[in-house]
């Protein structure tokens, strides 16, 4: 008879994944993962190949994250340009407290890899692509809507968009003022290349 997984493989994705946000990828070992995951180097490698393996779950499941709150921005707000707003909020403000580490994973990830591993720089470059597409289709609903300056397309207004968020990151390790945070916020979305007038 074969032996049952004794481990939820989703959480074990979730707990590498805080792991390596807030450590890094070469800064984690085995022993880390070992601790943090509650599962022997054999078991890992049995279920993930190796700890890139892991870190390429850990990487899918943490876009995964950032897509998923997109949508719930979206939901929550009927104007599409609020909803991307109310996102960038998260990412810099509502979610400092609970990330491990306040710099984005796949931001984090590509300052942080070498030559050595570029096919998870490649990996990495995908899924910010992938978040920036989600941010590309509220920025072409809200020119649609005439919220936006279109002098920009939604491509080049998306890459701004996570230029500004890895920015503002950044800067919140400086000073958490959220009232400060708030307003630099609303000014990314008021002057250019937002701005209609």
């Amino acid at each position: 008879m074969a032996k049952s997984t004794k481990y939820d493989r989703q959480e074990v994705i979730k707990q590498a994944t805080n792991l390596y946000w807030k450590k890094g990828f070469h800064a984690t070992s085995m022993r880390n993962l070992q601790d943090e995951i509650d599962m022997r180097p054999g078991s890992i490698y049995a279920a993930f190949g190796s700890k890139d393996g892991l870190f390429i779950e850990a990487l899918r499941y943490y876009t995964d994250m950032g897509i998923a709150q997109v949508e719930k921005c979206r939901l929550a707000h009927d104007s599409p340009l609020e909803a991307l707003k109310a996102f960038v909020k998260y990412q810099v403000i509502d979610s400092k407290d609970s990330a491990p580490n306040s710099i984005c994973l796949l931001t984090k990830t590509i300052g942080e890899l070498t030559n050595e591993h570029q096919d998870l720089i490649e990996l990495t470059k995908k899924h910010l692509r992938e978040v920036a597409q989600e941010f590309s289709k509220l920025i072409q609903h809200s020119q649609s809507l005439g919220e936006i300056s279109t002098q920009k397309t939604s491509t080049e207004l998306a890459d701004y968009v996570q230029i500004q968020i890895a920015g503002l990151r950044s800067f919140a390790k400086i000073d958490d003022d959220e009232r400060k945070l708030n307003a630099m916020i609303n000014d990314i979305f008021s002057h250019y290349p937002f701005s209609t007038t």
